[in-house]
């Protein structure tokens, strides 16, 4: 693939803190192998030790609500890539800012899923985020 093609499919420098990663990490397990993915599980679980269930099953709930509220497809790398598509760093600064700003988180997802009705994958983000926030603190 020639860089130009490259650079434009995936934009974005992954993550450098380790929340951000994981989450990109168990969001791309979760798009590409299901909601109840193993490996997505193991992450969380040595990312979060034992409180992981709380944020795994809030992200889970997040990506149901995204597929099932989305009008458009939202573009997911592959788990070994080592940067982001457009979609997956709008999916992940609307998590991170949803408990502190969440004005800009739902600008963020409504653009993300192409439909200004997502409550419920607003509600989903805030509650990720704090609980992300909160075991990583």
């Amino acid at each position: 693939m020639p860089r130009e093609e490259f650079a434009a499919v995936l934009p974005f420098a992954s993550p450098t803190d380790e929340r951000s990663r994981l989450l990109l990490l168990a969001i791309r397990r979760m798009a590409a192998h299901g909601l109840n993915d193993a490996h997505a599980a193991h992450a969380c679980l040595i990312g979060f030790g034992l409180s992981y269930r709380r944020p795994l099953i809030l992200l889970r709930a997040l990506m149901a609500e995204i597929s099932r509220a989305s009008a458009r497809k939202i573009m997911v790398a592959p788990c070994c890539c080592t940067r982001m598509t457009h979609d997956e760093a709008v999916l992940l600064r609307a998590i991170m800012t949803a408990p502190r700003d969440r004005f800009e988180a739902h600008s963020a997802l409504e653009s993300l899923l192409g439909t200004p009705l997502c409550l419920g994958a607003l509600t989903s983000a805030e509650a990720l985020g704090e609980a992300v926030t909160e075991r990583m603190d």
